[in-house]
């Protein structure tokens, strides 16, 4: 009864999970905030110049400079708009599904100094004379639209009528200008040009006494709508100069959206599939509790109200194949108990329990990694951090309280007790429980290997490629996208197939000529263009129009002024140096300083490996690719901890080392047992990663290209170089102090197992 009772438990929370899940998710996806990638938009980063050369900007100046961009951005109507103070004076612009880009980022940049001027540029009035919120966008008798104005002093705007009409025709003008620049704008020179900088000029015929002044011109609806929202705004205190700046279409955002969603679903069954077929029960468990991760993910983003970008789909799907890892290390410990004799119960209990340390440990240095990369990143990095952090939490909590939990209510129902072929493992390979074996003595698929032996021989053909990827590298450079070599980048979606030649011929034509294209998709129908120079809010614009008229669709148009390139590359080689430093002290701390330098070089080793790479298949390296890298950091050292802690295991059944045959037999032992959980860990990942090359959007392609990249050079230095490193550091101890005293360097943090 009892156990009929635990069955019953375990389908009642199926239900309860199936149920809560099914009637929530779409509410929570609705309420998630699709970033500029996902639903187009843009974002711009300003950084703040006073008006007057020696005048200095204060806090204050950025405060209410931020605020009025906010009041300006309220005339559109953009819904949950992200406005940012960054250090350094700077202020950080994120509109996603804003319609017209062009005109919303005028409305942004302009300065708003209104001033009323004769026909020979003399000051009359300024925005100064305006009542506050006076300004409003109409329409006249004849419906056509205008905008009105209210002045704070009537007699003072009938004296400047009187005098202007008193001026003979055709210069009783009353000429109003937005932001007039002293000594470069002139009404004699704007009134012949085809389109006047002035908002209009109109004749004045006698003395007005009114307060109310109409402008009139060539105004469509929305014009007068956002010239009088940046004119209730106010002037802004301050210059702003785009440094940064990314312009996503919305067509580009719907199809990356859809393809990596696709991508995602195609890895996730994949890894699911792979759980079931390898792991069996435990596989069917995971695949609930991996369920549950997903929605907890997104449950907590939407709760945060965080924005979902691009790399934080792939951060989710990532994490789906990190979140398995945790399964893997638990469902191989408790094969390795099954396969000594133990019952399906008494497995259970030890492999739970013995597995908490190395996934606490691994999960903990992926933290240190993402932690380290949301501090530094900015954007949609930032935002793939921070779902890496929440995967991390999630992962943790799922596979290890989760899954333990619906497992054990299968295990101790004691129904699947004497079918271990329900666990993976096969009778032949259980010896029986009065030989009284050792988890740690079981024989493995593995065990014609000598890595300790071979050592030499990883280790120089690692130098080798170390040596040639120098080489190369030095010839071939990186292919350093706009974020780190400045510049500017055009991405196109035409609605037909394109030539290189064709584009280069257009761009000639529209004056706007480049030598760096590149065109791909799978109806060639995708172009990529990148010029050294960072354009200006008018360059932008009147490209992205071009291109439009002429291949249809939307482009995206990103911007990067040389000043942020440096900062990128500078902050992109902190993040890493941190993160090492982190991991290194936690490695230490919680094993060994040996163990933390062979973690360390190991790793260096992975992030030089992809580097090398995409320097000879000529992959361009953004941003995005430092977010590869650091995700690497911590899912090699992920790895490598795994097999540290099999090692310490290891050595602590012995009291003493006292050769070096000894030592290189627990190295040897310490990766064959846990080789085939690496082998399995990194095949999930890489079935997610696949996935997403194949099928999942072109803007994270390389991105993902450079995870797949790294996961082979992970898994390659986890096995073959940082044991036999940690080997060779520790065999130089005990030559020069003697037998190694295990008990005295054990280290333990006390009692860290859950209750299970």
């Amino acid at each position: 009864m009892k156990s009929r009772g635990r069955i019953i438990a375990f389908l009642l929370l199926i239900v309860v999970f199936a149920a809560s899940i099914s009637t929530t998710a779409q509410g929570v996806l609705n309420n998630i905030k699709l970033g500029l990638d996902l639903q187009g938009g843009f974002e711009v980063l300003y950084q703040v110049e006073p008006l007057k050369d020696g005048e200095k900007v204060t806090e204050d100046m950025v405060n209410d400079t931020a605020k009025a961009l906010l009041s300006r951005i309220n005339v559109l109507g953009v819904s949950e708009p992200n406005i940012q103070i960054e250090s350094g004076n700077r202020i950080r612009v994120q509109l996603a599904g804003v319609k017209d880009q062009a005109a919303a980022r005028e409305l942004l940049s302009t300065q708003a100094n209104l001033s009323f001027r004769d026909y020979e540029d003399n000051l009359m009035l300024d925005g100064n004379d305006l009542k506050q919120g006076g300004a409003q966008g109409t329409f006249d008798n004849n419906g056509r639209p205008i905008v009105s104005l209210k002045l704070k002093d009537p007699s003072k705007f009938a004296q400047v009528t009187e005098q202007i009409s008193s001026i003979p025709a055709p210069n009783n003008v009353l000429v109003i200008w937005l932001d007039f620049e002293e000594g470069v704008d002139s009404y004699a020179k704007e009134l012949t040009a085809e389109d006047p900088k002035f908002i209009s000029n109109p004749t004045v015929k006698q003395r007005i006494s009114s307060s109310d002044v109409i402008i009139e011109g060539a105004f469509t609806p929305e014009e007068t709508k956002n010239l009088a929202g940046i004119l209730n705004a106010g002037a802004l205190p301050v210059k702003l100069d785009e440094i940064y700046s990314t312009s996503v279409g919305a067509q580009f955002g719907a199809t990356a959206l859809d393809k990596t969603i696709f991508a995602s679903i195609i890895g996730i069954a994949l890894v699911f599939l792979f759980m079931l077929f390898y792991y069996r029960l435990p596989g069917f468990v995971a695949m609930i509790t991996l369920s549950v991760y997903v929605y907890l993910i997104l449950l907590v983003f939407q709760a945060i109200n965080g924005v979902l970008t691009l790399p934080g789909i792939a951060a989710i799907v990532l994490g789906v194949g990190m979140a398995v890892d945790a399964n893997i290390i638990t469902y191989e410990r408790i094969k390795e108990e099954l396969k000594v004799g133990k019952s399906i119960k008494s497995a259970f209990q030890t492999g739970a329990k013995s597995s908490f340390s190395a996934i606490l440990d691994a999960n903990i240095t992926s933290l240190i990694a993402a932690a380290v990369l949301f501090y530094f990143g900015t954007s949609s990095v930032k935002g793939f951090a921070l779902m890496l952090i929440i995967s991390i939490l999630a992962s943790f909590i799922t596979a290890v309280w989760g899954s333990r939990l619906l497992l054990g209510l299968l295990v101790q129902s004691g129904f699947f007790e004497g079918k271990p072929w329900l666990f993976g493992v096969k009778k032949n390979a259980i010896h029986p429980a009065e030989e009284q074996f050792d988890t740690l003595d079981l024989p493995t698929k593995f065990d014609r290997f000598d890595f300790v032996k071979s050592r030499n021989k990883f280790f120089t053909a690692s130098i080798l490629l170390i040596i040639i990827g120098a080489v190369l590298l030095s010839i071939f450079k990186l292919n350093l996208g706009i974020d780190f070599s400045s510049g500017t980048r055009v991405d196109i979606m035409a609605e037909q197939s394109i030539s290189k030649n064709e584009l280069s011929s257009f761009l000639e034509e529209i004056k706007q000529p480049s030598d760096d294209i590149v065109i791909s998709g799978d109806n060639n129908n995708i172009g990529v263009i990148r010029y050294k120079e960072n354009f200006n809010q008018e360059e932008v614009n009147k490209i992205k129009t071009d291109l439009s008229k002429e291949y249809g669709g939307d482009s995206n148009v990103s911007t990067v002024s040389p000043t942020i390139g440096k900062e990128l590359v500078k902050n992109a080689i902190k993040a890493l140096a941190i993160a090492a430093i982190g991991i290194i002290i936690y490695t230490a701390l919680r094993f060994e300083w040996r163990m933390g330098v062979a973690a360390i070089v190991s790793l260096l080793h992975d992030v030089f490996f992809m580097i090398a790479v995409f320097s000879i298949i000529r992959l361009e390296v953004d941003i995005t690719f430092i977010a590869a890298v650091l995700t690497i950091v911590g899912y090699s050292i992920n790895d490598t901890i795994v097999t540290f802690d099999r090692i310490r295991e290891n050595m602590n059944r012995s009291k003493k080392i006292t050769t070096e045959e000894e030592l290189a037999s627990i190295v040897n032992k310490s990766l064959r047992q846990t080789l085939g959980r690496s082998v399995n860990t990194v095949l999930t990942v890489v079935l997610v990663v696949v996935a997403l090359i194949l099928f999942g959007a072109e803007a994270i392609r390389p991105f993902s290209i450079a995870l797949l990249i790294g996961l082979i050079a992970g898994t390659y230095s986890s096995i073959f170089i940082a044991a036999q490193l940690w080997f060779v550091l520790k065999r130089r101890e005990l030559r020069s102090k003697g037998p190694i005293d295990v008990e005295a360097q054990e280290k333990r943090w006390g009692s860290d197992e859950p209750v299970v």
